[in-house]
């Protein structure tokens, strides 16, 4: 197994000898190096990136886990009170002089992260901090029995790392679940990537700002290698149950106020063609959407005394004994999808579920050939600067939180009503699923 500081990513897949999904995953930043999709006897790798593992390490927020906070924040100083708890707080600027972005100069995607094996065998060797103590042991027994593979990783953010108050401990499970449930006519499963998020205050008394997500990008043609036109996902079909964006600053900070989509290049439902080309704007996608009804209905927030050393017993909490079983179950095939990419070249469809407000929506806009490395599969050299990277508008960004800066702006709240703050005695709950279907491009031709 790979270690914090080892680039070698850790290999999760599905049992078969040709597995449906594949995963590759670097301990650097839970970082999602490969997505290997096998469907109709073709390879995919559905995700962009570089080919050399430790090149994440300048080709930035390419597929990490983006923390303590998400997105944009100002810098400014500000007072956090929740459950009748208080600290301070200063984000530290990165972007520019007034902006925070991604947690700071050094975030989490740029911190080594430590793999706990699983399964979890509780023993008298157990020592400091190397164990699942966000995760019931219900919830243990549920990653044996019901993940086909998984890797969990933790962390310390010291009080003051970033300018965030308190010692936060956080644990992020990356799992793979087998295909479920019968083909919807010409389309059928491949399985599901899961993530799930948790983090805890470690100290009495702190209030700290947090909002973790993925910042993965997809491109599902890119491995068809079909020229210019396969690394682009203009014809990528998008869909985002949103009535309203967050209105932003010309540095990319939250207003406070929302902007309805209706009648502009936002509103994606209304698109003729649902493609995310139709109506492209000049300097593309990079905008978070709130979505128009709930999300998934688990709660964002757990209490900690729900939560002991794993191999204890007496968790009887309902609402922590067993959130994940409830995460991992399977979605209906009748409900909408809040998201969903989707191409008719490759046949790939995305679905995601999460219990988070909304997704930001980012295009792949700030980056350019010259600045980064293109997988070998997606037809590049695999070589850094060589200048044959991607481009604008060769990946969907789909970054899935709460709104930024939300203790600052209640009218941007969303369904879940998360502030986006965590006080000591909860345990924050985060998660994203996605389910990969195919069906075969002729046929979605021929229905097109």
């Amino acid at each position: 197994m790979s270690t914090t500081q080892d680039p070698s990513p850790i290999l999760l897949a599905l049992p078969s000898f040709t597995p449906s999904l594949a995963l590759e995953v670097i301990p650097r930043g839970v970082t999602l190096h490969r997505l290997f999709v096998q469907a109709d006897g073709r390879t995919h790798d559905i995700l962009v990136g570089p080919e050399n593992p430790a090149d994440h390490a300048v080709q930035k927020y390419t597929n990490t886990l983006v923390g303590r906070y998400a997105n944009r924040l100002p810098v400014s100083p500000a007072t956090l009170t929740r459950n009748g708890l208080t600290s301070t707080f200063t984000a530290l600027s990165n972007e520019s002089p007034s902006v925070s972005l991604h947690g700071g100069p050094i975030g989490f995607d740029s911190l080594p992260w430590t793999p706990i094996p699983l399964p979890y065998f509780p023993s008298a060797q157990d020592e400091g901090d190397a164990r699942p103590l966000l995760f019931t042991d219900a919830e243990l027994e549920t990653i044996q029995s019901e993940l086909q593979t998984s890797v969990l990783f933790y962390r310390i953010s010291e009080d003051g790392e970033q300018g965030f108050p308190g010692k936060l401990r956080v644990e992020t499970l990356v799992g793979l679940v087998d295909p479920r449930g019968p083909a919807t006519g010409e389309e059928y499963s491949l399985g599901s990537v899961v993530i799930v998020y948790r983090a805890r205050l470690e100290e009495e008394g702190k209030v700290t700002p947090i909002n973790l997500t993925q910042h993965w990008g997809f491109n599902l043609d890119a491995s068809l290698k079909d020229g210019p036109e396969s690394l682009s996902v203009k014809d990528h079909k998008l869909t985002i149950k949103a009535d309203h964006t967050i209105a932003l600053t010309e540095t990319g900070l939250s207003t406070g106020k929302l902007a309805p989509v209706a009648g502009t290049h936002h509103a994606h439902a209304e698109k003729k063609t649902s493609k995310i080309g139709e109506s492209f704007p000049e300097k593309g996608y990079d905008e978070f959407y709130l979505f128009s009804r709930p999300a998934a209905p688990i709660p964002t927030r757990l209490p900690a005394s729900a939560f002991q050393a794993s191999g204890t017993v007496g968790v009887t909490s309902a609402e922590g004994a067993n959130v994940l079983k409830e995460i991992l179950k399977p979605r209906e095939q009748t409900a909408e999808p809040l998201v969903s990419l989707e191409s008719e070249k490759s046949g790939l469809k995305l679905v995601f579920d999460t219990n988070q407000s909304g997704v930001q929506f980012y295009s792949n806009n700030l980056t350019s050939p010259e600045k980064n490395a293109r997988k070998k599969i997606h037809g590049g050299s695999g070589v850094f600067g060589a200048g044959d990277g991607y481009g604008v508008g060769t990946a969907a960004f789909l970054e899935f939180h709460e709104p930024l800066a939300a203790w600052l702006h209640p009218a941007t709240l969303g369904a879940s009503g998360d502030d986006t703050l965590l006080a000591s005695g909860e345990v924050y709950n985060n998660f994203v699923k996605m389910d990969v279907w195919y069906k075969s491009p002729a046929s979605a031709a021929s229905q097109a």
